[in-house]
Parts: C-alpha cells; sequence; structure tokens
C-alpha cells in the first residue's frame, strides 16, 4: 500500500495469509481501502498487531506526526468487522482509536478542551461528508510534576482521545475506509498542533503547536 504524500508502509495485516482465503470480501476490501487514503507530509502509518478479541475480523495501523526529528503525537485506528453484526455496533464495521500528544500546561487550563478534542472528530467526518453511526469515546488529560532528580523538567499534561463510530456500509456492504482514515489523521494532526488542511469544520481551531508525546 502507498499514499502519495504521507507515509504508509506496507506490511503484514495481522492475518495469516494461509487463511486469506477464509476473510471475507467485504473486510478484505475495507482493509485495501486504507492503502488508497492520500496522507499530508508528517504522517507516518504503519500495521500493527491488532487485538485478537474484539471481533472475528480486525486491522490496525498506527501512526505519528512527525516533524523534523519530533514526534508531536501518536496514534493507532483499529478496524473491526462482524460479519453477523453487532448489536452496539448497529453495523458490520467498526473503527476504534486511540489519539494522543503532549500539551503546554497552559493550554490544558483550557475548560472547554475535552469537548474542543471530541469536536475536531466529529468535525473531520463530518466535513467530509462520512456517515457514521453510534460515536462514543472518551477524552482524558493527565498531569505530570517532577521533582528530586527530575525536578528541572517542565510539567507535562498528556491528552488521550479514546473512541469508536461505525461507518457507514457503502457498495458491497464495504465503508469508505480510505475517506474515513483521511478523517481521522485530521484529527491526529489537530491534536498535534497542525492548521488544518480540508474544509472549515465548524470555525475549530487547533491547538498551538507543542511537544510530542510523553512516553515513559
Amino acid at each position: 500500500m502507498a499514499a502519495a504524500q504521507g507515509r504508509f508502509s506496507d506490511g503484514a495485516d495481522g492475518r495469516d495469509s494461509a487463511k486469506e482465503s477464509s476473510v471475507p470480501l467485504p473486510f478484505r476490501r475495507a482493509v485495501d481501502g486504507l492503502g488508497k487514503a492520500r496522507l499530508r507530509p508528517g504522517i507516518e502509518i504503519d500495521p500493527t498487531r491488532p487485538p485478537q478479541r474484539l471481533a472475528p475480523y480486525a486491522h490496525a495501523l498506527e501512526a505519528t506526526v512527525v516533524q523534523g526529528d519530533e514526534d508531536l503525537a501518536d496514534g493507532k485506528l483499529i478496524l473491526l468487522h462482524d460479519p453477523a453484526g453487532h448489536e452496539a455496533w448497529r453495523s458490520t464495521f467498526r473503527l476504534v482509536t486511540l489519539v494522543r500528544a503532549e500539551l503546554e500546561p497552559e493550554m490544558a487550563a483550557d475548560p472547554l478542551l475535552p469537548e474542543v478534542c471530541w469536536s475536531w472528530l466529529t468535525g473531520a467526518l463530518e466535513a467530509r461528508g462520512l456517515a457514521y453511526g453510534e460515536p462514543s469515546g472518551t477524552v482524558t488529560m493527565a498531569g505530570s510534576h517532577y521533582f528530586g532528580g527530575l525536578h528541572e523538567r517542565r510539567p507535562t499534561t498528556q491528552i488521550e482521545i479514546r473512541a469508536s463510530w461505525s461507518p457507514r456500509e457503502g457498495v458491497g456492504g464495504v465503508p469508505d475506509t480510505a475517506a474515513h482514515l483521511t478523517a481521522w489523521c485530521e484529527l491526529l494532526c489537530q491534536v498535534a498542533g497542525l492548521p488544518p488542511t480540508g474544509p472549515a469544520e465548524g470555525g475549530v481551531v487547533s491547538l498551538p503547536q507543542r511537544r510530542g508525546p510523553h512516553h515513559p
């Protein structure tokens, strides 16, 4: 799989090639669609091992927003498929995500920040005309203060967005996974502090550029 701008690495998608013929065609097409997404510069995406118990079929990607030698944000997007359908999803497909980045302490003091971050996800989907259902998620902020031998470090605050939604199934029961991945990458970039490149999303602006995600 290759993208025109950002880096999209090809690789194993967590499925045994010997079982390829048993994988439902809609799921295979949905996975193939992910490789057709056009990524903006500075996004690096690679396949990663998907979870084994969330659905009969799963495919996972991990992404990092990179500027120079600095990682500004990272995240994971998981495509789930249950051919029999799932009552909670109201669909046979579900997208699950984790996005995280480190904020400057003064930005974390904004009481509206969680609502703004959630609106970035819904706004990115709606700006591309993507229909979806049953959205749910959390926005969490965690602060760290350093003492003793680490006292010279500035306090840090990490924001973490966990979300899931059911993409509307199109022709052949396959959602437009390329468009959903593009929208998700827009969320990742906005959390990283980069300006949006797509249509204006409800007047919501990005946070100022900040340090990258905190890795313990």
